[in-house]
């Protein structure tokens, strides 16, 4: 009979904190009153003197358990044959006892017939399927998941659905029980193949359950780490420190470009020494690409870096906190992709004295080699670097061959004004950046791209490129933006990254 009332169920489990505010007879049936009567179809109560006060305010079937802590044994559920008869005698329809293969005062065998001789049925708290089919073949009448997560180690978050599942195929009268908090937890369990499940702490511990909703306010309530973020450049560097996104202090020096990165690394350090202890981990964005914390260019004229040199491990040193490392692009689509309101994913192109990119996909920035675009071939070019002709240096250059002597700034006032020798140098760029972009769309398909940069924020810059894509006609449109964050997308970005990066 009680194993078809406790089909399809929820088991309340009303076991107050030891020495908390609840640890009274009247709290503890107050719980399990409550319980019952929002459809709980039964209660697991610890000790005999509360499994006798329920039993006398309801007939709902009772699960008892004793816990002790024992000097000698690890096992604290029900440890003794005097507490199997004490919770018979005090009323509890099922006896619970630890099934675990360990030290114990009496073994699974003669908990098991010593809950048959009171006359009542028996639940095994199991830890895993070992334990099961002991306890199984001793006649035990349930087994549980209770004990999974307890028997060494540190105690995991989530409850053992794997482990529900495989006493399944054992026997239909599985209750799965430990660390059960939520709705879709619950309901995994009940999936597997659970008869019922408990839910304890979630419902009856208001001490668990205030500090677990305390502890998720405190994430967003305490003040967030400040950390020194480093955009490392071939021209210059600029290190900040920087909280939940706001900088709030900033140094910018002038890169040796005949330097090392271990000298760069040295004036970082001296640079930004007086903000020792004020910091709780780094980022550093640089040109170039890091896989796996070792830093490497991708084009020697950026910067000139021989072989490859161990970036992270060599910054954790200095700094004596946990760094990332990653390619400054990358950092700047990643500071683009949280500023967003609805963070979907992104290709970040920056076009100025040099083509780079980042990309953002399912959440995630791809780190690598992944979105050096600007190291594609252009095969209008014979080949060339797709750099090469897309960017700064390339329209001042254009400009000098066709007799002006002008920087990118001039040549795109120029174009502004409608000067033919301009328009048609913009023209070009736009041209080969609507092809790219075109291009990233068929293979990609990113919700957005994002372009930043000196040349790619230019006046009217963007609007000649999405002109250039509906000459085109691609079968994908890309959806184009301009960058929102300007010059600090890449200290904001490598910020966040040194933050979530070190949380896994």
């Amino acid at each position: 009979m009680l194993t078809h009332l406790l089909k399809n169920a929820l088991i309340v489990s009303c076991q107050p904190v030891p020495g908390g505010a609840m640890d009274d007879s009247p709290y503890v049936v107050g719980f399990a009153l409550a319980a019952l009567s929002a459809g709980a179809a039964g209660l697991r109560i610890e000790s005999a003197r509360y499994v006798a006060a329920v039993r006398a305010a309801t007939d709902a079937p009772i699960i008892g358990l004793i816990k002790r802590d024992l000097d000698d044994s690890p096992v604290r559920i029900t440890p003794f044959i005097e507490d199997v008869n004490d919770l018979a005698r005090a009323g509890a329809d099922i006896i619970a006892f630890d099934a675990t293969d360990r030290v114990r005062p009496a073994t699974v065998e003669a908990l098991a017939e010593a809950v048959r001789a009171a006359g009542k049925l028996s639940m095994a708290d199991c830890s895993c399927i070992e334990d099961a089919r002991r306890a199984l073949a001793a006649g035990v009448n349930f087994v549980g998941s209770t004990m999974s997560g307890y028997t060494g180690g540190p105690e995991p978050v989530d409850p053992d659905i794997e482990l529900v599942g495989a006493l399944r195929k054992l026997t239909p009268n599985v209750i799965a029980e430990g660390r059960i908090r939520t709705l879709e937890q619950a309901q995994a369990a009940a999936r597997a193949g659970a008869s019922c499940v408990v839910v304890g702490s979630a419902i009856t511990r208001t001490e668990h359950v205030t500090a677990w909703f305390r502890d998720a306010l405190d994430e967003i309530y305490a003040p967030a780490p400040v950390v020194l973020a480093v955009d490392l450049g071939g021209t210059k560097i600029m290190a900040s420190l920087v909280q939940a996104g706001e900088v709030l202090d900033t140094t910018v020096f002038a890169t040796d470009r005949d330097g090392s990165p271990e000298r760069w690394l040295a004036a970082i350090e001296d640079a930004t020494a007086h903000w020792k202890g004020r910091y709780a981990a780094a980022g550093i964005a640089v040109t170039g690409a890091v896989r796996d914390g070792n830093w490497r260019a991708m084009n020697k004229a950026t910067l000139g870096i021989a072989g490859e040199f161990p970036l992270e491990a060599r910054a954790t040193e200095l700094f004596g906190v946990p760094v990332v490392a990653v390619n400054d692009a990358q950092a700047a689509a990643w500071g683009e992709f949280k500023a967003a309101p609805d963070r979907s994913d992104l290709v970040f192109m920056t076009v100025s004295t040099g083509l780079g990119g980042g990309i953002v996909s399912q959440g995630r920035l791809m780190r690598g080699i992944s979105g050096h675009f600007g190291q594609m071939r252009d095969p209008s070019a014979d080949g060339a670097l797709l750099e090469s002709r897309l960017s700064g240096p390339w329209i001042a250059a254009e400009a000098q061959r066709l007799g002006y002597g002008c920087d990118p700034k001039e040549v795109f006032s120029a174009a502004y004004a409608g000067e033919p020798w301009a328009v048609g140098i913009v023209a070009g760029v736009a041209g080969r950046l609507a092809r790219l972009c075109c291009d990233i769309q068929l293979a990609i398909d990113p919700a957005r791209i994002v372009i930043g940069g000196g040349v790619g924020l230019a006046a009217g810059f963007l609007d000649r490129v999405r002109a250039e894509i509906s000459a085109i006609g691609p079968s994908a449109v890309p959806e184009l933006q301009a960058a929102t964050l300007g010059p600090k997308a890449g200290i904001v970005g490598i910020a966040d990254l040194a933050l979530t990066h070190n949380k896994k």
